[in-house]
């Protein structure tokens, strides 16, 4: 891999508060001699850290485990933690930090658990993918921020691809405990009848553990993860089906009625569904 240079490398996406991207990327940065950080309250956003050349030192949720090359970190919002480099040498590091109302469902769909830890063989991509995609955003001429995105899907895509997991026992006895429940939404979200009684007993456990369970995960409650299942299948659906009256867009997104779709669509994208499909900003 080549070597990335001497230098503190970072951009910032630009966000329209108009046009929110399903999937935001924050921030994408190098950092050639990476200096101690504790976040007792956490970062706002997701965000992953990457060793580059040296060890660095991170402590969250109750583990502390040191931070290889070849490995990195995956935080939820809001996750206390704090590293350092691990010993006298140099940590470089490469970070991203994203968001959106996707970046939850996406996440769980490809099977990366927040928080965890993850560690690929040195002939996966993922140890220069990051480096590769500052060169083209510190290039890139990106004024609503889409190639920025994309960069982020690319990443996160190669992770869920290349990546094992070693986010600690309990973490992924969790994710694997979700996961038929998770694929069971995704094929009935149609449905407006769907409760968390209904979930619950898909994934055999109380309601109030499955809540505990999904804000451990995903920082959301199973019914806010269900409604961002509906928004994404509604955008599908505006943009595939243009012609479609709004209220069959809603019914077969798993809304009740139109009303409660739009008020949704616009409070979780910050846009109506008619400017949506329209392309207008």
């Amino acid at each position: 891999m080549q070597q990335p240079g001497p230098r503190h490398r970072r951009i910032v996406a630009v966000e329209l508060k108009e046009r929110p991207l399903p999937l935001r990327l924050e921030s994408l940065g190098y950092n050639p001699d990476q200096e101690p950080f504790h976040r007792p309250d956490g970062y706002t956003v997701y965000h992953w850290l990457q060793t580059v050349s040296g060890a660095g030192r991170i402590e969250w949720a109750g583990r502390s485990e040191t931070l290889r090359s070849g490995s990195g970190l995956l935080l939820p919002p809001g996750a206390p933690h704090r590293y350092r480099s691990a010993d006298a040498t140099v940590w470089k590091t490469v970070y991203m930090t994203f968001s959106g109302g996707e970046a939850a469902p996406l996440l769980a769909s490809l099977g990366l658990a927040a928080p965890g830890l993850y560690r690929w063989e040195e002939e996966a991509p993922l140890g220069s993918l990051l480096l590769d995609s500052l060169g083209r955003l510190e290039q890139a001429a990106d004024p609503l921020g889409l190639e920025a995105s994309q960069q982020a899907y690319r990443f996160l895509l190669a992770l869920g691809t290349y990546a094992s997991a070693d986010a600690g026992t309990a973490v992924m006895q969790q994710l694997r405990q979700l996961e038929p429940l998770l694929a069971w939404l995704e094929a009935n979200l149609h449905r407006p009848t769907v409760s968390l009684d209904d979930m619950a007993a898909r994934a055999g456990v109380s309601g109030r553990r499955l809540n505990t369970l999904f804000r451990s995960l995903f920082g959301l409650s199973p019914y806010a993860y269900l409604l961002r299942l509906r928004i994404r299948r509604a955008r599908e659906l505006l943009l595939s089906r243009p012609d479609a009256p709004l209220r069959l867009i809603a019914k077969d997104s798993g809304f009740r009625d139109v009303s409660h779709f739009i008020a949704t669509f616009r409070r979780l994208t910050g846009d109506t569904p008619d400017r949506f499909r329209s392309g207008r900003p």
